[in-house]
């Protein structure tokens, strides 16, 4: 009898371990981690750029969930629609569901996209959250007062979120919340509409979030406000098609990623706002600014240990980063191996600012909080304001000892903890030396020319870029010059007046792309927010460069439809 009841205990025990084994933990989605990797759908990016292979055209939203740890945040794209026919908004998800190829709730152009609702609600129980992104480059989108802003908010959250509906596009699918990418239209009452999603979500079972996509230039000609007025969970900076562009992050006069980061720590409504690096999934992603998965695995992980606000990356988009070699995996991967938990400031380890000193360019200091570089010469107070003579490029506390597993250690104090995160101290954007005094030695860059992205160069000769000289190191052209690609070796700061004046013109002249008449039929080429100024304070001279515009290539009615480049 003993001897049964011992067989009948290991049988049950085997059947408890294999169950158990087969159950899988799956990890709630974490806003405050620092390796999230978001990335959008919705609009077959790859379909438009590759025509001829429909085998890596956009697919299913649960295809995209099948690798678990890998993408963490799915903003749906778009709503680009707010006020369309029967007073309802609309959605057109490329390939996937649209007001020409699917049927429509009666008396309105939205589509029924209620055959997504299981790959919602499958991406959801792995963890990941799914939003619902308004506006993109070309919607039709923008309110005329605060009371209908608030009126459309209710009507987003009854149609997607938790509110209820007959026309819900998603069925039974609860969305996680909502994504701001508004590139038109004005930024009236968008404060507003956040409030009033709000106001809905703080009485709601469950955490919805609120994410928006400036451009890179601060602060954003459409978003600056409402950022600065409303409680965003984060913002995916799109770091591309601008002159602070990721082709651009080895020139401390254009990456600001410092700006965004003093924005979430001391001008956001919410103080614990993540900032993520945007950036195209492949080079027909969009017209400039990709680089590839080494390169931006580097800069990301510099951020992250240079910056408490870092909060993952963002892609664009969910068909690119398939079809070019997995261009998600290796980004989450770097991540991942950056540490998701745990921020330790690095130490203010350039020389204090010295009130009344002239800077050479590429000069560094430390001043309240953060280490600075010189754009070109500097004498004023370093201050977090794009028309500064300072960029911040890291973080930093003058006793840098202290680390915490889940909060950020503050500046001011030191305190001793576990962290996954690495305590070391990463490398300024630009690479240059740091100087205090008037009597700064450099490179002579008297006689050397302004690197122009339309000239051929060999091994040996020299340019000068972002205040620096450069040395061609083989063959090279339109590579701006910088410390990552190889292409260039940095020779050190000019210590010419001559380098900071000629530096001025180094921005690339990136022709718009052409696109087939099939794929171009509605493609944005102007609008208030298609081309950005960038404009660069110099001692005796301003230069301003206007980037590319943004386009979309969308032809109503094609299963291959899609927002192709995305500013």
């Amino acid at each position: 009898m003993i001897a049964y009841f011992s067989s009948v205990a290991a049988v049950y025990t085997s059947v408890i371990l294999s169950v158990l084994g087969a159950i899988q933990v799956v990890r709630a989605f974490d806003n405050t981690r620092f390796d999230n990797l978001a990335v959008y759908w919705g609009q077959n990016s790859y379909g438009a750029a590759n025509s001829d292979d429909p085998a890596n055209f956009q697919q299913r939203l649960s295809f995209y969930c099948g690798d678990d740890s890998v993408i963490d945040a799915f903003p749906v794209a778009f709503l680009n629609v707010f006020f369309g026919t029967g007073g309802l908004p609309s959605i057109n998800l490329a390939n996937t569901c649209n007001p020409t190829d699917n049927t429509t709730f009666p008396g309105t152009e939205l589509p029924d996209c209620s055959a997504l609702a299981s790959d919602i609600e499958t991406c959801q129980s792995k963890g990941k959250i799914v939003t619902l992104s308004l506006g993109g480059a070309t919607g039709s989108v923008g309110f005329d007062s605060d009371s209908q802003a608030e009126t459309f908010a209710d009507t987003i959250w009854n149609l997607f979120l938790g509110g209820s509906s007959d026309t819900r596009p998603f069925g039974s699918a609860v969305l996680d919340g909502v994504d701001l990418d508004i590139e038109g239209g004005g930024s009236a009452s968008y404060a507003a509409f956040v409030n009033r999603i709000r106001s809905h979500a703080s009485g709601a079972d469950k955490k919805y979030f609120v994410t928006a996509a400036p451009q890179c230039p601060f602060p954003d000609s459409a978003l600056g406000q409402v950022l600065n007025s409303a409680e965003f969970d984060a913002v995916y900076v799109q770091f591309y098609n601008n002159i602070c562009g990721l082709n651009h992050f080895d020139e401390a006069q254009n990456w600001d990623f410092g700006l965004w980061d003093n924005w979430a720590r001391t001008i956001s409504p919410n103080s614990d706002a993540k900032v993520y690096i945007g950036a195209p999934a492949s080079s027909t992603a969009a017209g400039q600014g990709f680089v590839s998965a080494d390169i931006l695995a580097s800069i990301a992980t510099q951020m992250r240990n240079s910056f408490p606000s870092f909060g993952g990356v963002m892609l664009w988009d969910a068909s690119q980063a398939v079809a070019n070699d997995r261009f998600d995996v290796a980004i989450k991967n770097a991540l991942t191996a950056a540490g998701g938990t745990g921020f330790t400031f690095p130490p203010c380890s350039a020389p204090a600012f010295v009130s009344g000193t002239s800077y050479t360019g590429g000069s560094q200091v430390s001043f309240d909080g953060y280490i600075w570089q010189a754009k070109f010469f500097a004498s004023s107070t370093p201050a977090n304001d794009p028309n500064n003579e300072w960029s911040a490029i890291s973080a930093c506390a003058e006793n840098a000892s202290s680390s915490a597993p889940s909060s950020i250690a503050s500046p001011s104090t030191s305190t001793s903890a576990s962290s996954q995160s690495s305590s070391a101290t990463t490398s300024a954007p630009a690479a240059s030396t740091s100087s205090t005094g008037t009597n700064n030695s450099g490179a002579d860059c008297s006689g050397i020319a302004a690197w122009n992205s339309g000239v051929a160069y060999t091994a040996g000769q020299q340019v000068v870029s972002g205040g620096h000289l450069w040395t061609a190191n083989w063959w090279t052209q339109g590579d701006v010059p910088n410390t990552v690609n190889g292409d260039w070796t940095d020779e050190g700061a000019c210590a010419t007046s001559r380098a900071a004046v000629t530096a001025a013109g180094n921005v690339p002249n990136v022709p718009t792309p052409v696109l087939s008449s099939a794929f171009a039929s509605s493609a944005k080429a102007s609008g208030s927010n298609a081309a950005r100024t960038a404009t660069v304070s110099l001692p005796s001279t301003t230069v301003s460069s206007n980037g590319p515009a943004g386009q979309d290539a969308k032809t109503d009615g094609s299963r291959v439809r899609s927002r192709f480049f995305r500013l």
